[in-house]
């Protein structure tokens, strides 16, 4: 039986380990820290089809550079001489134009749709319970300008054969009935769906370790062994691991565990905040999104959970209250009846989004290993993306015949 050993425990970790499980590998986990902390356990659970646009798109440097001004704004870079930032940024704005987002369209929709598909597959065993609804997202717009942006979107989507449309304030009224709401309309998202991400990790986790997968927790890797272009052995703190294949799958740590094995990849981690509120009255039932504010919300498990800004920055363990206080302040804005309190520090949750200079994960074979395969970068999308992940690295292990072509995701681009 071929032995497979994936580094980290998040969404792409987790997901690749349950799809190799399935096909009979040996598989073992190993992360440095608790399954509990990952990113993908705090974000706003949203599977996102209509998400085919890149981060890095036309307008976003511009946009960015206002934003910079304003401390509660949605998007950061702290100033630093930071030669990773530097060389990060210099990419970005490379592919920051018409021709990459035209590109990215159909591979970043067939990736969302094969992941949703999977969702879907994953909802109806009886293990997994994670509160998956097909109710759509709503984007809701307050100006002309994000109208137009927002309509050209639908437009676009609607070509590539997403169930997208836009709704004036009367129809979304109509939709969430007992939501006050101050918007001009919104445009609905029904190919998008959304899901509690706290109850799939913990389902994933239990499904995998009752089925022969072995979660190693509180490992972190210190080095890597190659011989004759593969790797031979992983060291961590605490033993050695050999393995017949390896998948790095560790989110925005990824560039300092592939630095150990000879391996560059251009990862910047974008900080995310989010915080939960009860909500007995159940006002939103359906996710929205705040386009103006670049604000996520997401009804979970009886509550409502409010979430975003992007910081880049080092990895670090600073709460941002004026980030966090930007959150807070938009939502009435937008919903004049549902004013989130300003959360206490230690009820904020922050994780690192894992951000590639062109906005496309990393998934595939590097030329440099040809035993390791990757699975990271996947931005504010992780969650969103991690079953579709996962299931093409086990056919690409397997040596199968790929659902996609992933030519577009490769780590060496």
């Amino acid at each position: 039986m071929s032995k497979v050993l994936i580094i980290g425990a998040g969404i792409m970790g987790l997901s690749t380990a349950y799809y190799l499980q399935k096909k009979g590998y040996q598989v073992t986990i190993i992360d440095k820290g608790e399954i509990r902390d990952n990113c993908s356990l705090g974000n706003a659970g949203m599977i996102v089809p209509s998400h085919f646009v890149p981060l890095a798109s036309p307008g976003m440097i511009t946009q960015g550079i206002r934003w910079m001004f304003d401390s509660k704004s949605p998007f950061y870079v702290r100033p630093s001489l930071n030669m990773e930032l530097i060389k990060w940024g210099l990419k970005f704005m490379k592919h920051a134009n018409q021709q990459h987002v035209s590109n990215s369209a159909i591979p970043l929709r067939d990736l969302s749709l094969l992941s949703k598909k999977l969702y879907q597959e994953l909802a109806s065993e009886e293990d997994f319970k994670f509160e998956l609804s097909n109710h759509g997202i709503l984007a809701y717009y307050k100006t002309e300008k994000a109208a137009e942006e927002e309509a050209h979107l639908a437009a676009k989507g609607r070509e590539l054969g997403l169930d997208m449309a836009v709704l004036d304030a009367a129809a979304c009224r109509s939709i969430q009935p007992k939501l006050d709401m101050d918007v001009l309309g919104a445009v609905h998202y029904r190919c998008d769906s959304h899901l509690y991400p706290a109850k799939l990790i913990s389902a994933l986790s239990k499904y995998l370790e009752s089925n022969g997968v072995e979660i190693c927790r509180g490992e972190e890797v210190q080095r890597i062994e190659k011989e004759n272009g593969k790797i031979s052995a992983v060291y961590t703190d605490k033993r050695l691991w050999k393995a017949d294949q390896y998948v790095l799958a560790t989110g925005s740590w990824s560039p300092a565990i592939a630095k150990l094995a000879g391996l560059q990849i251009s990862i910047m981690p974008g900080k995310g905040y989010s915080f939960m509120e009860p909500e007995a009255e159940e006002r939103l039932t359906i996710p929205a999104l705040l386009c103006e504010a670049r604000v996520a919300i997401t009804p979970m498990n009886g509550s409502l959970r409010f979430g975003g800004t992007m910081e880049l920055d080092r990895i670090n363990d600073r709460v941002n209250l004026q980030r966090v206080k930007g959150i807070v302040e938009s939502v009435p804005k937008y919903f004049p009846e549902l004013q989130p309190a300003m959360p206490e520090p230690g009820k904020v949750w922050f994780g690192f989004r894992p951000s590639s200079p062109d906005g496309l994960p990393y998934i595939g074979r590097s030329k440099g290993l040809n035993n390791l395969v990757i699975a990271t970068g996947h931005g504010m999308m992780g969650l969103s993306l991690g079953p579709a992940t996962g299931y093409l690295l086990s056919q690409l292990i397997g040596e199968e015949r790929m659902e996609m072509d992933i030519s577009m995701f490769s780590p060496d681009r």
